[in-house]
């Protein structure tokens, strides 16, 4: 797909390596979810969603979520006018193509709520007004696992909400030299408009109409399905781990976050290996373990890992 290929090459501009966090911001807006990301300062995340507004000429805005943000602070408000006696729409940051939630963590939970009302609605309500978001409308929300002070953690049924969630670690040794050298000598190359919001949509139709055999859609299913029932598809190790599985709505993102991603491939079908890629990004959120796994230092990852060893692809 050339035009997914230009978007990439104008990202890779200003982001070295992060190869999941890129594709996974293209299959947020190629399928309609949003990205949930965690990780420490200062490893590119409010670079990459940027770049990808810049090469497709859409609006991009950046909210810091503190412990006294309001919910009208990220939705807007009616402003009254004592010279005329009406009220007015001041319009929030959420009136975006792409919203960067920076530490969605730290704000209390009528703040989480509201943004996360207008991810799923896509609509805002201010007054007795209720306005749609204009397309592409995706949210990339961060989560800084260092602090814990002024922190807010997000509950599980508003996790579900998010299609994905990615870990964004360290470059390598060779990945930040060559960050270095870039940004030491020349700064930032300019990001380019390369792509237009019609030829996105054409790209979301195209991902709607990927084929996936039946045989991939239950292999799709037992994955899930491995998350609520282990010991009836043969995970037996993990059961003691696990105090809630995965959600519908885990299959349902499973699918289009597959599709996707088969499509930045260049590929017309689903394919184990495109399921194999998302697969911990759709679950790592979605799995709820209980005090055990804590105990033996057991991640969703490595639910997750031990399930795809198990059961046997198509």
């Amino acid at each position: 797909m050339s035009v997914i290929n230009n978007i990439k090459k104008e990202i890779k501009k200003v982001i070295v390596g992060h190869d999941e966090l890129i594709d996974s911001l293209l299959i947020g807006l190629l399928a309609n979810g949003h990205i949930l990301v965690e990780g420490v300062p200062g490893l590119a995340k409010t670079t990459a969603i940027n770049a990808i507004a810049k090469s497709l000429g859409i609006d991009f805005k950046r909210v810091q979520f503190t412990p006294d943000l309001l919910p009208s602070d990220v939705t807007g408000t009616e402003i009254y006018n004592p010279k005329s006696g009406e009220f007015s729409i001041k319009k929030g940051p959420a009136f975006t193509n792409l919203l960067l939630a920076d530490e969605i963590n730290r704000a209390p939970a009528k703040v989480q709520a509201s943004l996360l009302e207008v991810m799923q609605e896509r609509q805002i309500t201010i007054g007795d007004e209720s306005f749609r978001l204009d397309e592409p409308f995706l949210v990339m929300a961060t989560q800084n696992p260092v602090e814990s002070e002024g922190a807010y953690r997000l509950p599980e049924a508003q996790l579900d909400r998010f299609m994905l969630k990615v870990n964004v670690g360290y470059n390598t040794f060779e990945e930040e030299l060559e960050v270095v050298s870039r940004v030491a000598v020349d700064g930032f190359e300019t990001i380019n408009q390369v792509a237009t919001v019609e030829q996105l949509q054409e790209l979301k139709q195209q991902t709607k109409q990927i084929h996936v055999d039946e045989a991939v859609k239950e292999y799709m299913l037992k994955i899930i399905f491995a998350t609520r029932e282990p010991q009836k598809y043969g995970v037996d190790g993990i059961a003691e781990f696990i105090e809630y599985g995965a959600s519908p709505r885990a299959s349902i993102d499973l699918y289009k976050a597959s599709c996707a991603y088969a499509l930045i491939r260049g590929n017309e079908y689903v394919t184990p290996l495109d399921i194999s890629y998302v697969v911990t990004s759709v679950l790592r959120h979605r799995i709820i373990l209980n005090y055990k796994a804590q105990a033996s230092d057991i991640d969703t990852d490595y639910i997750v890992k031990q399930i795809m060893l198990n059961i046997k692809n198509p």
